[in-house]
């Protein structure tokens, strides 16, 4: 299972990258222009650092088109990263034996393209995470001084082939350099931990068909406030489609945030969406889904927005924390050890045996916002409706709230929290959506945490932190 935990995490220095964008291919989101004339055909460079949220066998993050017989794509397939020039048949293809399913962090990617290179295996290099990929499944190299498909009619971040083959996941730091074939360490560095990070890139030269995409604007028209707005110089602006303001994210490589955990999903059967921070619960059994950051110290806070049921559900809605993967279809969140749940149907928090803990009844409905504060320095967990926490529950005062076990390794326990949802009962078919700092849905009001970081509905209590590794590095 993939998951962040503290000892994992260090603090990032140096260059910071500000925004993501968030792509979710059910809704078909893209951005696209028309190309016009390469500065080469022979030479160029693509760099992105992309955090995967669903394992579709195949999902294009960015290449150019004319149509479904001629194209250029950097992919993933199955997996493995897949770059892939056709025109007519394949002039090149190169795919990894690697594959890469941690669904809870960045990776960088840089595709390197020099045909005019004398050894056949050096005319297209893969880096992931400043590593040149030595190992293929498959390796057809272009021909010497082979020009490829980068003249095709349409350029697209997010999907290719006449817009089949949808992303699903966060891209950052787009670029394309045009004329050039770069190295991996144009774009990135090792710091003295050994860990891969972003550089600034201000002296890079784009060429005349390059853009440098960093996703700084929420405009939807293809301009410099567009989302799709390029940093180059060269002003060659994206058009959006699908894409709006919310899908702007501060989960970024050099500050990531918690998403839920698609690979924690064998018994809960869940739908993930919206890069992860939407899960509906399957209409058979019943079950629970956590996300990919867990933790044993510190104090957290995020929030969920109960979005949608199938009808006669009778909210029958549990949010809340568990120390363990479930393990069985016939299990709720807050009826077995090392969970505990707010339910929206009775009010109570259930602890571990499904017993409510709480005297008063605060009852929760569709569109409310349950704002979760995890205190694992004093063990206790605290629940608010709508900015309104239950049974005179003070967070930041450390009185009220639900007494929690401690975060320790027991037998059968991960001996870390992690941010849980599901629903209570058979046939019952719940959405949550979870802001763990980068919201997937409209807020009404903007606020962070005291480092200032996350962007949630309701104000966070003192000393309370949103779960993002910078946070982890200082207070897990």
């Amino acid at each position: 299972m993939s998951i962040i935990i503290p000892a994992n995490t260090l603090a990032s220095g140096g260059y910071e990258v500000d925004n993501s964008l968030r792509f979710n291919d059910g809704s078909s989101d893209k951005l696209s222009r028309s190309s016009g004339t390469p500065s080469s055909r022979q030479k160029f460079t693509w760099s992105q650092w992309v955090k995967r949220s669903a394992d579709t066998d195949y999902q294009v993050i960015q290449g150019c088109y004319s149509d479904t017989s001629n194209y250029l794509l950097v992919s993933f397939n199955s997996d493995r990263i897949d770059v892939i020039d056709f025109e007519s048949g394949v002039n090149a293809r190169k795919i990894t034996t690697a594959k890469f399913v941690d669904f809870s962090a960045f990776y960088h990617i840089v595709v390197a393209v020099d045909t005019t290179q004398a050894t056949a295996n050096n005319r297209v290099k893969i880096y992931v995470n400043g590593v040149l990929q030595t190992a293929f499944d498959t390796n057809t190299a272009p021909s010497k001084d082979q020009n490829l498909s980068t003249n095709e009619s349409t350029y697209e971040i997010g999907s290719g082939e006449a817009g089949n083959y949808y992303f699903d996941g966060y891209l950052a730091e787009c670029i394309y350099c045009d004329g050039q074939s770069l190295a991996a360490d144009s774009f990135g560095e090792f710091d003295d931990t050994g860990i891969w990070k972003p550089i600034k890139v201000s002296g890079l030269t784009f060429g005349d068909e390059g853009f440098y995409l960093e996703f700084k604007q929420v405009g939807t028209s293809a301009n410099a406030s567009g989302i799709g707005a390029d940093t180059s110089g060269n002003t060659h602006h994206f058009t959006v489609a699908n894409l709006t303001a919310v899908d702007q994210s501060t989960d970024t490589c050099t500050n990531n945030f918690a998403t839920m955990n698609p690979l924690d999903n064998f018994y809960a059967g869940g739908t993930f969406a919206e890069g992860n921070l939407q899960v509906t619960t399957r209409n058979a059994g019943y079950s629970y889904n956590t996300a990919t950051f867990g933790v044993a110290t510190g104090k957290w806070y995020w929030e969920v927005k109960w979005s949608a049921q199938n009808t006669g559900s009778s909210n029958q809605v549990v949010i809340g924390i568990a120390k363990r993967n479930v393990v069985s279809t016939t299990v709720w969140l807050g009826s077995v050890a090392w969970t505990f749940a707010y339910e929206g149907s009775s009010g109570h928090v259930k602890v571990s045996d499904g017993n409510a803990t709480n005297s008063t009844s605060t009852t929760y409905s569709v569109g409310d916002i349950i704002s979760v504060a995890m205190d694992l320095d004093n063990n206790k967990i605290h629940f608010a409706k709508n900015g309104t926490y239950t049974n005179s529950s003070n967070a930041a005062g450390n009185s009220g709230g639900v007494t929690i076990t401690a975060a320790d390794s027991t037998s059968g326990d991960s001996g870390f929290y992690f941010p849980a949802f599901g629903d209570g009962n058979n046939n019952l078919v719940q959405t949550g959506q979870f802001n763990f700092g980068s919201p997937p849905y409209a807020i009404s009001s903007s606020n962070a945490d005291g480092d200032g970081f996350g962007n949630f509905e309701y104000a966070v209590p003192s000393g309370y932190f949103a779960l993002c590794t910078k946070n982890l590095a200082e207070y897990g």
